[in-house]
């Protein structure tokens, strides 16, 4: 792959904080409990609620990981 264009990192890099101060805390929460439901439509109710009970989400074993 080619080299990265240094002027697009630099505005990735800011992307984040700039988005934070310019939203309320209204559009974050909107946004926070978008991304909840796509993540129970995704994996269902008992799933999160057993990763919740765990403290999180497992991690995903690798292509033969034997831990």
């Amino acid at each position: 792959m080619g080299q990265k264009n240094e002027h697009a990192v630099a505005l990735g890099r800011l992307g984040g904080t700039a988005r934070a101060a310019k939203t309320t805390q209204e559009q974050r929460r909107a946004w926070a409990r978008m991304g909840g439901l796509a993540r129970a439509r995704r994996h269902g109710v008992a799933e999160l609620s057993r990763w919740a009970k765990l403290g999180g989400r497992p991690k995903q074993q690798q292509a033969g990981d034997q831990s």
